[in-house]
């Protein structure tokens, strides 16, 4: 039996874009045509990126749908911007949003 082409080398499928870069807080993160921002950086082990007012709790990807407001960040120096709706774009430069106490963006 011949050895299984990988999807990506068989005929008749497109090449998978390639993935491009953008920067989370000056730290570099990688994401793919397609993805939100808040897809991109979830897939980068980055799962909050900013705090509460009120008690400085994590908040990040939430309903991913735009609805509940938990995933604001700034893009490109615009802030409040909701993560799970703006499309990734290479060099797309995105701040994390501290209200309340000053705490770091949690990772896992």
């Amino acid at each position: 039996m011949p050895p299984e082409m990988p999807p990506e080398t068989a005929p008749g499928n497109p090449p998978f874009p390639q993935p491009f870069d953008l920067s989370f807080d000056g730290r570099t993160i990688h994401a793919r045509p397609g993805q939100s921002v808040g897809a991109a950086l979830v897939e980068a082990g980055v799962v909050a990126w900013r705090t509460t007012r009120g008690e400085g709790r994590p908040r990040g990807l939430f309903c991913g749908i735009g609805v509940c407001y938990d995933c604001l960040i700034t893009v490109d120096g615009r802030p409040d911007q909701r993560a799970c709706l703006v499309p990734a774009a290479d060099g797309m430069r995105l701040e994390s949003g501290r209200t309340g106490r000053d705490t770091d963006a949690r990772e896992r």
